[in-house]
């Protein structure tokens, strides 16, 4: 973009005419509005508190803080958690945000009581056109959740709120997330009293007073237009930025920014997608105001949209700079020096190997299983040593701190650490020596543990075996593998040796899974699309639900295991440094109203526990017909895992590991991918009489903040990255289609989980050929009545009852604009 020195000054630039959707008042915004001024202009927003009044409110409770949540689908709509973590509080309206934007950590305060009103219910089922519709983990707007009625008003709920939670991570190797999805609620906080506010059917409103951390990455991708007001000052410097997210406010930009002849063929760039960094929102601007950074290229394009999602959600994607480059071995190749064997114990000989997706590169976990004279088997998990490489406050320590995490696209990878590491010098590739942690189990073959080692190792891994290669073991045990059916193999040990190693590990792990679950443990699978891409264009040419097996589950069974015990390991040795990973027990109000919800529509499940929750949903599962399969239903009041310094934290009750049901857990397996894990390298290497890790406690809870947020930021691009490559699927190869189950039901629309894709989607009745509809409750229960046009003149209109988890046939189609795509509903049979 042209960096012309013809910035804009936000102070010169007002509301111009033709007005924005980004700040309309609500009821409660125009009462400030209407205060008079002293000859100047009028102000849309509040000026923000002090840093001293915030500190002071905050100390005397009169202030809460908290991560902004704005609905994605209904732009006007924001939560922050409430001090106790049972519910939400309720910010209506972009004024009432006070330009705050998604994910800031700002501080309310409850406004007047004449500022409070009543909310009806939402009859329209009408959402803001968002980014992505199928937005996880903010979408489906708990519509399948009974609404709560008011004491004294059995007929009518009282104030509604769609509450979003993010996702719970129930833990294990390869790392799968949960995602809980939106429930309805009352706000109630138990420090204000609310009765005048309910028996006159008012929800208390708050404000945002001041944003104390501005964690959006304040940058959007968008289109721009002319300003509509040809004859304005404001025509001939500025132009619109319109963002495709619409939580983000629209902005002016310097004309200087955009293509030199935009303002003549403005119809050129209609569709040209580009990248705007918003640097101010003046309090009497409907409007922020930033700069045009970069043009992206054509919206619905793959290269365009996927910069524009990293971008957005602050991912570095940059080449690491000669200073991160030289912390690196110089010298290739690279060869481990007989000081650092002689620390080590030599694993070199021993028959270990990898097992991982076909298409992986950056390979930190193998496996070992060593039939032992008594019966018993010696069992071992072996992690890249990558701390050896990555020395704490080096230039390339800081930069994998700040990216926090490997993000994971489609259609490729931005690594957390430079190749050379990621796909060699710690990459467990198969005949090469490595260096690596090993946690070792002597166990029986129930699984029963029997004595564990922990330690500095070097190891030369036998074979890169991919899950399809273990699990094709496993269902042919008495097969004979040919050289051809494998990878490569070293010659130091056989086919069968291997294959026995992984039959041993499976029935192994088979047991301990059995135990886990046994002991109170639970898992949620979230359905996960994969993609087949075309290798020359890179286009999408098939989609499938991931399919996870037994060798799936092998992997993550020891993975579990390792993790569990490097856990017990640093703490014990560092009780004030140790980074750990909890998992808060679910929301009490949420699990509540679930737990109604489901025995309204005559699901058995027992909530009464992680395990309990496991077992009765447990005969379900694997039935893509039954509710009960589906982590859309169960996830909804699960809280997301952290990571956590011990010393900051001093209930150590707190520490437990929820949907593990474990005391102690942390991410120990995965370095070339996590910094967190880096981190406990550092901690395990210490606690075995190796240099004392130099950060402190409130260092170390620092960093383990920030690996939250790149962790769901992470998470969240995955999600786009996905959403990006179905949607073009449906242009490309649709219609498509499929089996759905209803989720939701609205007055005159209903939301579907397509089977096939896993994907969600709302149906509009007057998107069909209906001769109408008819909405009601059957006890609690809400019901869609759909009159479908006859067939033929001489047909009778066929009637199709759409309640919670009815089975239907849906149509996906591109609707012509970039990345967009419906769900219709296919006509039911006549047929009787």
């Amino acid at each position: 973009m042209n960096n012309s020195d013809s910035r804009i000054n936000p102070r010169q630039l007002g509301t111009p005419r033709g007005g924005s959707y980004a700040a309309v008042p609500t009821s409660g915004d125009r009462k400030n509005l209407n205060k008079p001024t002293r000859g100047r202009k009028k102000s849309i927003f509040e000026a923000y508190m002090s840093k001293e009044d915030v500190s002071a409110g905050l100390k005397r409770g009169e202030l809460i803080q908290g991560p902004l949540r704005i609905n994605p689908k209904k732009y006007h709509e924001a939560f922050i958690p409430s001090p106790d973590g049972t519910r939400d509080i309720f910010i209506d309206g972009v004024v009432a945000r006070n330009r705050a934007l998604n994910g800031d950590i700002v501080v309310v305060k409850l406004l007047p009581k004449e500022q409070w009103k009543v909310i009806k219910p939402d009859g329209s089922d009408k959402e803001t056109e968002a980014t992505h519709e199928s937005d996880v983990p903010e979408d489906m707007l708990g519509t399948c959740i009974p609404q709560e009625t008011v004491k004294g008003d059995a007929k009518s709920p009282d104030v509604i709120i769609e509450a979003q939670f993010d996702d719970n991570d129930a833990e294990h190797g390869q790392d799968h997330l949960y995602s809980a999805k939106p429930l309805c609620i009352p706000i109630l906080l138990k420090k204000i009293s609310f009765s005048e506010g309910i028996n006159c059917r008012k929800l208390c409103f708050f404000q945002v007073v001041y944003i104390l951390e501005k964690k959006h990455s304040r940058a959007a991708t968008g289109f721009i237009k002319l300003l509509a007001d040809k004859n304005s000052e404001l025509f001939k410097r500025c132009a619109m930025f319109s963002p495709v997210d619409h939580r983000v406010p629209r902005a002016y930009v310097s004309l200087a920014d955009c293509p030199q002849d935009f303002v003549t063929r403005p119809e050129d760039y209609s569709n040209m997608l580009f990248i705007c960094r918003i640097v101010d929102w003046k309090e009497d601007s409907n409007f922020a105001t930033g700069y045009l950074a970069k043009s992206l290229g054509q919206a619905g394009e793959i290269e365009p949209e996927t910069e524009g999602i990293l971008t957005e959600y602050g991912v570095d994607f940059s080449d690491f700079s000669p200073e991160a480059l030289e912390c690196l071995p110089q010298n290739l190749p690279w060869v481990i020096s007989p000081g650092e064997l002689a620390k080590r114990r030599d694993l070199r000989k021993e028959c270990i190997f990898t097992i991982d997706p076909s298409t992986a590169k950056d390979l930190d976990d193998a496996l070992s299983c060593k039939q032992l004279p008594d019966g018993n088997f010696e069992v071992g998990v072996h992690i890249a040593d990558v701390s050896y490489f990555v020395l704490e406050e080096t230039a390339l320590d800081k930069i994998a701190s700040e990216r926090a995490t490997s993000v994971y696209l489609v259609q490729k990878v931005i690594p957390m650490l430079p190749k050379l590491l990621c796909e060699e010098l710690c990459s467990l590739n198969p005949m090469r020596d490595r260096l690596t942690f090993s946690v070792m189990w002597k166990v029986t073959p129930e699984g029963k543990i029997l004595d564990e080692w922990l330690g500095r190792t070097v190891m030369c891994s036998c074979v890169k075996l991919s899950y399809d290669h273990a699990q094709s073991m496993i269902e042919n045990p008495g097969k004979v593998f040919s050289p051809e059916e494998l990878p490569p193999v070293s010659p130091q040990h056989s086919i069968a040796e291997i294959q026995q190693a992984v039959l041993n590990l499976h029935r192994i792990a088979q047991h301990l899974r059995k135990q886990r679950f046994i002991d109170g443990a639970l898992r949620l699978d979230q359905l996960k699309l994969s993609f087949t891409l075309d290798q020359e264009s890179g286009m999408p040419q098939g989609c499938y639900i991931y399919q996870y097996r037994d060798s799936n589950k092998l992997v993550e069974e020891f993975m579990l295991l390792a993790n569990m015990a490097v856990a017990h390991q640093i703490y014990r040795s560092f009780p004030e440094q140790a980074l750990l990973r909890r998992h808060p027990p679910p929301q009490t109000k949420l699990l509540k109203d679930l737990m109604e919800f489901c025995n309204q529509v005559g699901l058995d499940i027992d909530f009464s526990s992680a395990g309990t929750l496991h077992v009765s949903a447990l005969p379900h599962a694997g039935s893509c017909h039954h509710p009960c399969s589906h982590p859309s239903l169960a996830s909804h009041p699960f809280q997301m895992a952290l990571y956590f310094c011990t010393g900051v934290l001093e209930d150590e009750t707190l520490f437990r590991h929820y949907a593990l049901n474990v005391p102690f857990y942390t991410h120990f397996t995965s370095p070339i991918r996590r910094y967190a894990d880096i981190i406990v390298h550092r901690l395990l290497s210490a606690s075995l009489g190796g240099s004392p890790i130099k950060m402190e406690k409130e260092a170390i809870q620092r960093q383990a903040d920030h690996c939250n947020d790149r962790k769901m930021a992470s998470k969240r691009v995955q999600e786009l990255s996905a959403d990006l490559f179905f949607a073009i699927f449906v242009r490309e190869c649709g219609p498509l289609e499929s089996e759905a189950m209803v989720m939701g039901v609205l007055n005159e629309a209903f939301d579907v989980l397509v089977l096939k894709f896993g994907v969600q989607k709302r149906i509009y009745c007057n998107a069909l050929p209906l001769l109408g509809f008819h909405f009601q409750k059957v006890g609690r229960k809400p019901e869609l009545t759909l009159m479908w046009e006859p067939e033929k003149p001489e047909q009778e209109s066929v009637p199709q009852v759409i309640t919670i988890f009815t089975l239907v046939e849906v149509v996906l189609t591109s609707d012509g604009v970039p990345l967009k795509y419906s769900a219709l509903l296919k006509r039911p049979s006549s047929e009787k």
